[in-house]
């Protein structure tokens, strides 16, 4: 058995950028926004495929606090940049009311390539997401308890919806982005390996055939990162508010060291189907948090606050060890008060039900998430 992983923590998050006085997505970035966001934040900022998007990426951190720190600076920062231009960044993973059909896209080779290869499935991508990197050193350590840990997807975007919105409709889905990513080719639950080398087998099988440059366009919902040796997870939402977000990425970072636990006693966690796992998916892209997921071991729906009690035990000695047990805790009170998903669609409601148009209840979805995007900040 190779040497402890590091378990380092790296969170990104892509941001919608909106107009202060329309609420809608802007059409175009001012040529000084980027620049100045660089300035201030030096490689930890990037464009997206649209225009109206904006990537942070933490540092490598060793803690969770470290990370919860970084990632703040990088939300009020950008924020503060965008508010000097007029603008806002709201924290969701698609806008109420936006047309994805009149999003400019980015200037940049990678992207035109991307639009070129795919298409009209690209530039529906009009949908934002928050990406967990934990830093484990050891690769076919990285692939075991990838195997593993694609068990606990659903339960992490079921926590962080926020996305029941698109072109101006309530979808009735918690998670209208999973919809719109899953026309992407190369998506959903990874492939289960034996070993790293058979892994890279496949992947440089389809590099070989000039399928893909490299495993950067493997957009699974937990991939081995191309870039860095860590285990990223991608199927979340991204979060509006940025207690939960180091909600989700903390939990994930304690169930893969309470995975890593097992594995050095001679113990597993047993490897589900990805037919069965993928129920529990689409019950979180549908439901989030509201009608509970498949408990496979019980065959029944069991509700969502009891099997988080049931994570929450089980990751306790981590959490521990982390010195993160407020963080994971948190998740609570997400059961309790709703996601964001649930904020968009309550305040919409209550919009329309209070006298207010179509138009101004979605732009009062708006307003609520620029508020929230920085809440506690």
């Amino acid at each position: 058995m190779s040497k402890e992983p590091s378990f380092t923590l790296g969170i990104e998050e892509e941001y919608l950028i909106v107009d202060r006085q329309t609420r809608n997505l802007i059409g175009e970035a001012p040529s000084t926004m980027l620049p100045e966001c660089e300035r201030h934040l030096e490689g930890q900022v990037t464009p997206e495929f649209f225009q109206s998007q904006i990537e942070v990426g933490t540092r490598v951190a060793h803690n969770v606090k470290e990370a919860y720190a970084d990632l703040a600076r990088l939300r009020m920062t950008v924020a503060h940049v965008a508010e000097q231009h007029g603008m806002a960044l709201i924290a969701s993973s698609t806008h109420p009311f936006a047309q994805w059909d009149t999003q400019r896209r980015t200037r940049k080779d990678r992207y035109a390539t991307l639009e070129r290869d795919l298409q009209g499935v690209v530039r529906r991508l009009m949908i934002s997401g928050m990406h967990v990197h934990v830093g484990i050193e050891d690769e076919d350590l990285r692939i075991d308890l990838m195997n593993q840990a694609n068990y606990l997807l659903p339960h992490l975007l079921a926590l962080s919806t926020s996305s029941p919105f698109w072109k101006g409709e309530d979808t009735g889905l918690k998670s209208y982005r999973i919809a719109v990513w899953n026309e992407m080719p190369r998506t959903g639950l990874s492939e289960q390996f034996d070993s790293f080398g058979e892994y890279r087998r496949y992947v440089n099988l389809m590099i070989k055939a000039g399928l893909i440059e490299d495993s950067s366009k493997i957009w699974w919902d937990l991939r081995p990162s191309n870039r860095f040796p860590t285990l990223e997870m991608r199927i979340s939402d991204l979060c509006t508010r940025l207690e939960d977000t180091i909600c989700v990425a903390s939990i994930y970072l304690c169930w893969l060291r309470m995975l890593y636990r097992l594995k050095i006693k001679n113990q597993r966690w047993r490897t589900y189907s990805r037919f069965l796992v993928d129920e529990n998916r689409w019950r979180a892209q549908r439901y989030g948090i509201d009608r509970g997921l498949v408990d496979f071991g019980r065959g029944e729906i069991v509700p969502y606050g009891d099997l988080l009690e049931e994570i929450l035990e089980l990751i306790r000695e981590d959490a521990e060890y982390f010195e993160c047990t407020d963080q994971v805790e948190h998740a609570r009170e997400i059961v309790s008060r709703g996601t964001s998903a649930h904020w968009q669609v309550n305040t919409f409601k209550k919009a329309l039900a209070e006298g207010a148009t179509h138009e101004e209840a979605s732009q009062a979805v708006v307003d609520m998430l620029i508020q929230e995007t920085l809440h506690g900040l």
